[in-house]
């Protein structure tokens, strides 16, 4: 493939379709295209005008008269997944409690920017992957991942160049002052890493958490998750040194209406202030700074600011959870803590920075850091391994050049706009949460009474799959669609699911 200006061109060397009869000769240009998708498609049969698509059982049948033209553009596209003759979800081997969407799972075995695409050949959109920040199957994610496999993958107990260059590249997007940076596998790695940080900083054993939130599934990490939804348990086997705070949801929490903010905000102060006057020695408060458990909720306005402070007042550490919410998503601000106008102790981060590679990170301050040295000291096997920091600053650098964050604002911004104008015509729509591509649609059976339409969601995900979107439910009642895509989400993407949504409520599931 010849590159020229903005044109295509595709020249090909003395193959020949046929045997003995070459189609073309050597360095002829048999056609031209200008910038954007090239489709290619070969066929040894004249006249015979072959699918765009075919079903799995057929593929053989095609490939005998349309040679694969990935050899001649330089790719490897060849590999056909075969459908299982089990489902993944019923082998024995795999472990039951594994969480799964559907109660028919499609199998999945590629995908594209923000489509998933079965062995059917079936294509979804793509609305809840924001693991997959930049997209799936990215060439420049593959290529520069394939080429530091080739060179070293290791440890960070080795040096090696790009470790520091990814340290100093997240340390930058921080605020001034939280200079130094953990790497880690994950974001359950993340938080308990930072809440063990905080607790071995401030030497204050409490840590007050949100309910209705959920931070990992490490032992650590499950003590300070509140949400039910994720563990049914969670609020009668909390330990002793976790303390909460009444969930700020202004739609539906204990307080509603033009005053809720406010209230919220006392609430929480009077609560920290009576911990304080117990003797709980508060050392640690952890909170996504965007309540995106809960679907994509803002806190209320000075949240933060009042919590940070009393926790600061009483000799305690912030820690921001922005695991789901952070890295440019909520497209006017890159970090979550941004909107709430604070600057935490401790910034957490993971999914979106590997793209789906195991990736996370700690970002504090360096005294914070230091004190992990009274225990001991630190390492990570694939954390911060140069694969993982390669794939890293690879992300970055994608998000940069192609615009995901600007891109989250104007789609997002978009697509908010249209759930609201559906929100008018369907009573089941009680409110759109969120901003950029960080949302959610919560779904009620009564705008009054606000009760969760929670069968409802689970069927209107199932018939949204049927229709070529995939979503799923979010929140502790399981009634809210989570909307959170690949970055990379187009406005006809968005359009689309606005329009099967619009269909299911309207037709029924």
């Amino acid at each position: 493939v010849l590159l020229t200006g903005e044109r295509m061109s595709l020249l090909l060397g003395g193959v020949g379709l046929r045997p003995g009869k070459p189609s073309v000769v050597a360095g002829q240009e048999i056609g031209s295209a200008g910038p954007g998708p090239l489709r290619i498609q070969l066929c040894s049969v004249a006249g015979l005008v072959p699918p765009e698509f075919c079903l799995p059982q057929l593929a053989a049948g095609w490939f005998a008269v349309c040679p694969d033209p990935s050899e001649l553009l330089g790719l490897d596209a060849s590999d056909v997944a075969p459908v299982e003759s089990l489902p993944v979800t019923q082998r024995e081997s795999f472990a039951a409690v594994q969480e799964h969407y559907y109660q028919v799972p499609p199998q999945i075995e590629r995908g594209w920017r923000h489509h998933l695409i079965d062995v059917t050949g079936r294509v979804y959109v793509d609305m809840i992957n924001n693991v997959t920040v930049v997209g799936h199957g990215h060439p420049r994610l593959a290529a520069a991942s394939a080429r530091q496999w080739s060179l070293l993958n290791t440890n960070s107990r080795f040096h090696y160049g790009v470790l520091g260059e990814f340290a100093d590249r997240l340390a930058s997007l921080a605020p001034d002052g939280l200079d130094t940076v953990f790497l880690v596998n994950s974001g359950t790695e993340a938080n308990d890493l930072a809440l063990r940080l905080a607790g071995i900083h401030t030497g204050r054993p409490g840590v007050v958490a949100i309910l209705e939130a959920y931070h990992g599934w490490s032992v650590a990490t499950d003590a300070v998750s509140t949400s039910v939804a994720d563990n049914p348990q969670a609020l009668v086997t909390r330990p002793d040194w976790v303390h909460t705070l009444r969930a700020p949801n202004s739609y539906r929490g204990d307080f509603q209406g033009d005053d809720a903010g406010q209230r919220y905000v006392d609430d929480a102060v009077t609560t920290l202030q009576q911990l304080a006057a117990s003797g709980a020695r508060i050392g640690t408060f952890i909170a996504e700074p965007y309540y995106g458990n809960a679907g994509g909720i803002p806190l209320p306005d000075g949240y933060l600011r009042a919590v940070y402070d009393e926790v600061r007042r009483t000799g305690g550490v912030c820690i921001a959870d922005e695991v789901q919410v952070g890295y440019g998503r909520l497209g006017e601000f890159f970090w979550g803590f941004e909107q709430q106008q604070v600057v935490p102790d401790i910034i957490t981060v993971a999914k979106g920075m590997g793209n789906g590679q195991p990736l996370g990170a700690v970002i504090c301050r360096r005294e914070i850091a230091d004190s992990f040295a009274r225990e001991g000291y630190f390492f990570s096997s694939a954390g911060a391994s140069p694969v993982s920091c390669r794939i890293g600053m690879t992300v970055l650098d994608v998000m940069r050049d192609e615009g995901l964050q600007h891109n989250a604002r104007e789609v997002g911004a978009t697509l908010r706009a249209e759930l609201e104008q559906l929100q008018a015509l369907h009573p089941m729509i009680g409110a759109v949460h969120g901003m950029g591509l960080y949302m959610g649609v919560e779904l009620v059976r009564d705008r009054a009474t606000r009760e969760p339409a929670v069968a409802e969601t689970a069927a209107i995900c199932e018939r949204m799959l049927e229709l070529g979107v995939v979503v799923q439910p979010t929140g502790d009642r399981m009634n809210v669609l989570k909307i959170k895509p690949p970055m990379c989400l187009t406005a006809s993407s968005a359009a689309f699911f606005v329009e099967m949504l619009n269909r299911v409520l309207t037709e029924g599931w």
